[in-house]
């Protein structure tokens, strides 16, 4: 047996137990939970135009009206949207504006520097991608609805 073939004997080991790890992790329930509460109140918004921007923008994270994309589906991508979805509710839900929402005051300033949205959620959402003329009216109308700290 030569050199060649013992590495194709050792790369398909290799790929059948990724396959099998792989087909494994399916089966962990974390990030299967993709729920839509319903929604309970929504900001005073300034505008149509605010709400629309923020709906594009913001609202995959930041409400109960999230679309779950394919990829949600399959782990471990399902756990990174899992994730992100849980923490991004949990700090500003513009669909449960009937609570205090801690980070509602940092809204501008996050989209401001460019935090939000942030930099791996835009190749696979380019409706998130948003002009300087858009960000600058959102800007504006978060500041005008939300305010600003």
């Amino acid at each position: 047996m030569g050199p060649s073939h013992r590495w194709r004997r050792i790369a398909g080991w290799i790929l059948g137990i990724a396959a099998v790890l792989g087909l494994a992790i399916q089966f962990i329930p974390y990030g299967r939970r993709h729920d839509n509460p319903p929604v309970r109140r929504e900001p005073a918004w300034d505008s149509a135009r605010t709400r629309a921007l923020v709906r594009r923008a913001c609202f995959d994270c930041h409400s109960n009206e999230v679309r779950w994309p394919w990829y949600s589906h399959v782990a471990p991508m399902s756990w990174l949207v899992q994730r992100d979805v849980d923490r991004g509710r949990r700090e500003l839900n513009f669909s449960e504006w009937d609570r205090r929402q801690g980070k509602a005051d940092d809204a501008a300033e996050e989209v401001r520097e460019g935090r939000m949205p942030p930099w791996f959620y835009l190749p696979v959402h380019p409706e998130a991608r948003l002009s300087p003329a858009e960000k600058s009216d959102l800007l504006e109308g978060l500041r005008a609805t939300i305010g600003e700290d």
